[in-house]
């Protein structure tokens, strides 16, 4: 799929009967408008209204016009610097930059709707139930096509032989440290993990002294997010929709408030950053990086990050981050607000 044969600027809006050409279903997932054209709002809100097409505004001579983010998914511009919503990419790369959405978006037509019309509709939601929604869409995906044509590709890596307790919990006075404690591994988010991770936010939650927590990972990074050998293990999938949303890590730490924060540091991938998202207080080490695999899964993310994320930095930078499938790094996490504050390197990260 070429950057000029998605670029439908000068292409009115479908009738109703037309609609399902922009759609998954049809040749014309991904559009494109261009930002500066005096049409392009009213072509973006009926496109919006009537299609599931992914619709991005695009602003190549880094002008900035003035544009309502409510009608787009994603807004990229070539000026350096600039504001929420808009993702700055290089003058030089933009082609191969939507040439990489494109990509992504070509082969998880489904996936990549699902997750900009999530990220549509979940603004308006409380967290809880923004969670709950990208839950029940995750599952849909689950049985889905494009994820088992990914899981009939791949090879399962064995997971990591490693023993003893999944967290590490300890408590100094009114402060609690919650570890991540599988760093041969990088911390994967298994069933194991994410249960006595659960475990402890809920005990930190439900004390009567209020404790502050603090959550870090050992080893060389926070999390690698889910561990690829339990991807597709689900047999019943509205039961792993249940369980899922009724042991959300991320409801419980978006709960516990300014009481949390979370110390993120190497790769924070797919939950590794979705879960971390949901505190109110994020840090980070040098060197690290943020990414979200998912779509390339023929998935979405499933642990919160359709909420989360786009709650810390916006649902157009959210999209970017799943879209694009790049890594964010350090220096744009805080530029963007997925992190609140930059650490130095600390005596966790290595160990072992």
């Amino acid at each position: 799929m070429t950057a000029e044969r998605m670029d439908e600027a000068g292409t009115p809006p479908p009738d109703w009967l037309e609609a399902e050409a922009y759609s998954p279903l049809g040749e014309r997932p991904f559009l494109l408008l261009d930002a500066a054209d005096r049409g392009s709002p009213v072509r973006a809100v009926k496109l919006r209204d009537r299609t599931r097409a992914i619709l991005i505004a695009i602003d190549r001579p880094g002008a900035l016009p003035d544009v309502d983010p409510a009608s787009y998914d994603l807004l990229l511009t070539s000026a350096a610097a600039a504001a929420r919503p808009w993702v700055y990419v290089p003058a030089g790369r933009f082609d191969e930059r939507v040439e990489g959405i494109g990509a992504i978006v070509s082969q998880a037509p489904i996936a990549a709707s699902v997750l900009c019309h999530l990220l549509r509709v979940g603004e308006a939601m409380a967290l809880r139930d923004a969670i709950t929604m990208e839950s029940l869409a995750y599952s849909t995906l689950l049985g889905g096509g494009e994820f088992a044509r990914w899981l009939a590709a791949r090879k399962a890596p064995p997971p990591p032989p490693e023993a003893g307790p999944f967290v590490q919990v300890t408590r100094e006075g009114d402060d609690v440290t919650v570890r991540l404690a599988r760093p041969a591994g990088r911390n994967p988010i298994c069933a194991g993990m994410r249960d006595a991770l659960f475990e402890a936010l809920a005990a930190v939650l439900d004390d009567p002294s209020m404790p502050r927590l603090r959550i870090e990972g050992l080893g060389s990074s926070f999390s690698t997010g889910g561990m690829l050998a339990e991807f597709g293990t689900a047999r019943d999938l509205a039961q792993a929709h249940a369980v899922r949303t009724l042991r959300s890590c991320a409801v419980l730490l978006d709960a516990l408030g300014d009481r949390a924060e979370v110390v993120l540091h190497g790769a924070c991938v797919g939950s590794g950053i979705e879960i971390p998202a949901a505190a109110h207080r994020r840090l980070a080490r040098p060197g690290t990086f943020f990414h979200l695999p998912e779509l390339r899964m023929g998935l979405i993310p499933g642990a919160g990050g359709t909420a989360t994320i786009a709650r810390a930095i916006g649902r157009h930078r959210a999209a970017y981050m799943a879209l694009s499938a790049r890594r964010i790094d350090t220096e744009t996490a805080l530029e963007w607000g997925l992190v609140h504050a930059l650490l130095p390197a600390g005596p966790n990260e290595g160990n072992s």
